[in-house]
């Protein structure tokens, strides 16, 4: 497997724990707001 395939496996794994991360962190946001929680 060449560094190519290796490199853009990384980027996205990389995206899709800053995607989760940012997701997160508004989910924390809107509770605070509106005091509704996810089950």
């Amino acid at each position: 497997m060449g560094g190519a395939d290796r490199d853009i496996r990384w980027i996205y794994m990389h995206m899709i724990e800053e995607y989760a991360r940012h997701n997160g962190h508004a989910d924390l946001i809107r509770e605070s707001i509106d005091g509704v929680t996810g089950d």
